[in-house]
């Protein structure tokens, strides 16, 4: 669906992008992460025709994105970071508004606005005034902007920024139905557990360029060469550790309060080995699990961190 290849965005000697490559197949929701400054913002306006690239190609379903900028627009959905609404507008007439800034056809303007208005949760609030809609509300409403004119390619900068946590919750859920429905959804964020709960993929941004993507598990395995597994027993913590070490595949083993811990080379086969053991020669285990990597973790790894320019 999206397709970017050495993307540059100068400012004089300063490049805000700088060889930028993503690849983003139908179907999927692409977390984009990186520090503030680091080029995420620029990157998804260039995609949106609101800035001009210095030199690169992006294609937008197949379409080259740079020089048909018109062509691409109606197959786009752009959520900025900060968005301007109607205060004085209900919702309805906002949403109105916008269908008719896309050229939506009145037969089907009316049914298209109380479709959005159900998808988003915002269908008791049509005759609302935008001024009195919660922060949380008025995100899912500029959410249902963007997708008045049917796009196939989401573009969402910081969806979810100033959320509390139950707003945060009902917006993961609206991105899962539009991935179900087969948008294909780019999203910007700093809350990067969410990110690794809600994404298919995910791409680190870094001084203008991607310093690493692919699935969470897949970036795990690259940043971390070996699984650590944990094991808590109620008792004979020491034979437990005697056993481990029988594995070839298992070292670096630490212990605390009953609690093992240790680097594991294997598959899932070798780990039911693991625990098979344990249990056959009477090891009182009360858990035995792999730890999920971290995502901030990694992303203090792979960036040098940037600051607003």
């Amino acid at each position: 669906m999206l397709e970017i290849k050495n993307l540059h965005k100068r400012y004089g000697k300063f490049y805000a992008v700088n060889g930028l490559d993503l690849s983003i197949p139908e179907g999927e929701i692409f977390g984009f992460v990186g520090p503030n400054g680091a080029g995420k913002s620029t990157t998804m306006k260039i995609i949106c025709g609101l800035l001009t690239a210095t030199s690169g190609e992006i294609t937008v379903d197949g379409v080259d994105a740079l020089r048909h900028n018109n062509k691409i627009k109606e197959d786009i959905g752009y959520m900025p970071d900060f968005f301007g609404v109607y205060d004085d507008l209900k919702v309805d007439e906002y949403l109105d508004f916008y269908a008719s800034v896309y050229k939506v056809k009145d037969a089907n303007k009316n049914k298209m606005i109380t479709d959005l208005l159900e998808l988003v949760d915002l269908g008791n609030k049509r005759d609302a005034y935008v001024d009195n809609l919660s922060r949380g509300m008025k995100q899912r409403l500029c959410l249902a902007r963007s997708l008045i004119h049917n796009p196939k390619l989401l573009i969402l900068d910081e969806p979810a920024s100033g959320l509390d946590p139950r707003a945060r919750v009902e917006m993961k859920a609206i991105l899962r139905n539009l991935k179900d429905m087969g948008k294909t959804i780019l999203i910007s964020s700093h809350i990067l557990s969410e990110l690794a709960e809600m994404c298919t993929s995910i791409g680190i941004i870094d001084n203008g360029k991607i310093v690493i993507s692919g699935t969470v598990t897949e970036i795990m395995q690259q940043i971390y060469s070996k699984k650590l597994i944990k094991i808590k027993v109620n008792d004979k913590l020491e034979e437990a550790v005697t056993i481990l070490k029988e594995f070839p595949f298992i070292d670096k083993i630490t212990t605390g309060e009953n609690q093992i811990q240790a680097a594991f080379d294997g598959g899932e086969e070798d780990m039911s080995r693991v625990l098979y053991s344990l249990v056959t020669r009477s090891i009182p285990v009360a858990t035995f699990a792999q730890l999920d990597g971290n995502l901030e973790d990694v992303f203090m790894k792979v960036t040098k961190g940037g600051e607003e320019q």
